[in-house]
């Protein structure tokens, strides 16, 4: 359990109970936290070991032996999949295609001992739904809209755990729990490498004797975990779908699900959150029209859930079509398309307003009150407010040497302190400061030549930022 870090709606683990049904055997569910990963923090770990916590509780009264594992050192849990897998029929794990979890399936698939296998449980369309890169979203939303209702009849079950219709896993006459783990986990298996203590992990200084970043703090504003993740969920469906449509973009008005990091590390799947909005909606398939590529008018359900569904189904997904398609580019200036290629080329002796380096970035120096307040927001929580991330990856092109300096700070500035960074939708989201899936605009403009254009002022005027600003500013501005 690498990405989709949930015990429920979650192809992965059902296909893994499916198998040990098949061979008659236990089920180990093996959770693990390395700490050789690049950007590794007490912020991301926490957020990680707050969703074991959650499925250590889960399965405590569930027929399978749950193993959380936080590596101490580096590379002191490289041998434990081998070890693990030597005693198993099978190995079933989550493809993810993005940062460093590809290369690290390459590294193991062809040393372990059993079968190892992928399961793709990223978006509501397979990631081999699409059969080439889409370059804009009209495009990518058509192919979405053309294919959407055969992946609708086959959502992975919401509890596959729970009793139901579907046969029981093996369990031995007689045989306790604490049987079934022992012969699962061997003392001589738990001697070298201890199930991860969680809640010593999660109280102060937990995490000071693990070699990784200390100074990005865990955000207190939000907690990790499928808790959370549904507690999250349900508070949006209850009170602020109804305002989403006109308000996600306002910084003031928290009409945001606040879930991208929670998507992103599995706490919460979008197939649980397209199934459940669709049922809000009271939605049935013979409603759609037919697919024309536009964010509006398909699904033919209120206006805040069909804006929802456009960011779910189609921008969210678009990010993994990318990095799916082009895993050795996905994250560089490659994959941009030639017009914002060309365009960039031509404007970038252009003399800058403004120059920063990634140091005055990473600590909100700059001239604008706007941009700076943007940053705090992220070094604070880990999130950034979706409109305000688009302005602040523009202004970071604007005061950068060139496009290769801009999109590597703005890289590691996300993939530090974001939580929903590392993701293919984020990735998605920064290079389109560039140009990635978008058009080319008029006029052309010093630095960004056809590039879409944003500044501050125009955000001052469009959106309400007052009390985003007073949470955010600096007790020198």
């Amino acid at each position: 359990m690498i990405a989709q870090r949930r015990l429920h709606w979650n192809f992965a683990l059902q296909h893994a109970i499916d198998r040990a049904i098949e061979f008659e055997k236990p089920l180990l569910i093996f959770e693990p936290l390395r700490v050789r990963y690049q950007w590794a923090s007490d912020r991301i770990h926490r957020f990680i070991i707050e969703g074991m916590r959650d499925n250590a509780a889960a399965a405590e009264s569930l027929p399978v032996v749950y193993y959380p594992y936080v590596e101490p050192k580096p590379g002191a849990g490289s041998p434990l999949l081998h070890r693990l897998a030597k005693n198993a029929c099978t190995v079933v794990t989550d493809e993810y295609p993005c940062f460093f979890l590809p290369h690290m399936i390459d590294a193991v698939k062809d040393k372990l001992p059993a079968r190892l296998e992928l399961i793709d449980s990223n978006g509501v369309l397979p990631l081999r739904a699409a059969e080439k890169t889409y370059t804009v979203a009209h495009s990518y939303r058509r192919f979405m809209q053309k294919n959407i209702l055969p992946a609708l009849e086959h959502l992975p079950l919401a509890n596959p755990l729970a009793p139901d219709d579907r046969p029981a896993l093996p369990c031995p006459d007689g045989e306790s729990m604490a049987e079934r783990r022992k012969k699962l986990l061997p003392s001589n298996v738990l001697s070298k490498w201890p199930a991860a203590n969680l809640e010593k992990l999660l109280s102060e200084g937990g995490l000071s004797k693990i070699p990784i970043d200390h100074s990005v703090r865990p955000s207190k504003a939000t907690p990790g975990g499928t808790v959370e993740g549904s507690r999250r969920w349900k508070e949006f469906l209850d009170s602020k779908l109804s305002q989403y449509n006109d308000d996600r973009n306002h910084p003031d008005e928290h009409a945001t699900t606040g879930l991208s990091p929670h998507l992103h590390f599995g706490h919460i799947s979008v197939h649980e959150m397209v199934s459940s909005l669709l049922e809000h909606e009271g939605w049935s398939a013979d409603q759609t029209s037919k697919p024309n590529g536009k964010n509006h008018g398909f699904w033919n359900v209120g206006e805040n859930a069909e804006a929802l569904l456009d960011q779910l189904l189609t921008w969210r997904e678009i990010g993994f079509n990318w990095s799916f398609q082009n895993p050795d580019t996905y994250d560089s200036l490659e994959s941009l398309p030639d017009w914002a290629k060309k365009t960039l080329a031509e404007t970038r002796d252009d003399e800058r307003p403004h120059l920063y380096t990634l140091e005055e970035f990473e600590n909100a120096e700059t001239h604008d009150e706007l941009w700076n307040a943007a940053q705090r927001e992220l070094v604070e929580t880990g999130e950034m407010h979706n409109y305000m991330r688009m302005l602040w990856g523009k202004k970071i092109l604007h005061w950068t040497r060139t496009p290769e300096e801009a999109l590597d700070f703005m890289i590691h500035l996300n993939n530090k302190y974001g939580l929903d960074g590392r993701d293919p939708n984020s990735y998605c989201g920064i290079l389109w400061v560039l140009g990635r899936t978008d058009r080319a605009w008029g006029p052309k403009r010093p630095v960004f030549g056809s590039v879409r254009y944003m500044t501050s002022d125009s955000t001052r005027k469009k959106l309400k930022l007052s009390k985003y600003l007073q949470r955010f500013a600096s007790k020198t501005e």
